[in-house]
């Protein structure tokens, strides 16, 4: 035998530690793999934000890409309707004192699943459309064009503006037991904010 000339416990001891390395190496490889492929990926990105002048008011147009985590998704699908608000804010800078809030526009969309025709229903106020797929009703919620957000009394063309967006899944409008229970996981937390200057 290879190992005779060594006694038996050190022998046992040397393939032990052999081993114990082996099972690091793999662990250390396994975690790598999968840290470098997600198996879900779960997050919000702006990769668009515009805002425009349009007959003496302000428009805005935005983007958003929304990847929603296991758990919320599968709460979508047994039934619990989420909320997307999308929000704007037009300040004007003042130096004497904070800034001054001259406009807000608030919008959120409510998406539930249909379990009886296995569709996605996607509400705005008074307006809902139906979808075939999570994807679409998530398509619609993600993005505004035109957006009328400031009126033309409120914006002087002599002044610099400023606007602050943000986009949410708001847990705020939720059942109760749901917010404390499902909004304290790191899924449930989907945010993305930007500020956007006006010359």
């Amino acid at each position: 035998m290879a190992l005779s000339w060594l006694p038996r416990s050190d022998a046992c001891r040397s393939w032990r530690q052999r081993g114990v390395w082996r099972l690091w190496a793999w662990l250390v490889l396994a975690l790598g793999l999968l840290a470098g492929v997600p198996a879900q990926a779960q997050g919000i990105e702006l990769p668009s934000l515009a805002v425009s002048r349009a007959d003496g008011g302000l428009n805005l147009d935005f983007e958003v890409r929304l990847a929603l985590g296991r758990t919320v998704e599968d709460a979508l699908r047994r039934g619990v309707p989420l909320y997307f608000t999308a929000e704007a804010r037009v300040y004007r800078p003042r130096w004497y004192w904070r800034d001054d809030r001259v406009a807000s526009a608030t919008r959120t969309w409510r998406v539930s699943y249909q379990p009886l025709t296995s569709s996605w229903r996607v509400s705005l106020g008074a307006f809902s459309q139906s979808f075939a797929s999570v994807a679409g009703a998530l398509g619609a919620v993600s993005r505004a064009s035109s957006w009328h957000i400031a009126d033309a009394d409120q914006i002087d063309p002599g002044e610099h503006y400023y606007v602050d967006f943000s986009y949410r899944l708001d847990n705020s409008l939720l059942p109760r037991p749901l917010q404390l229970d499902l909004t304290m996981q790191s899924d449930w937390r989907l945010s993305v904010e930007r500020t956007i200057r006006l010359d």
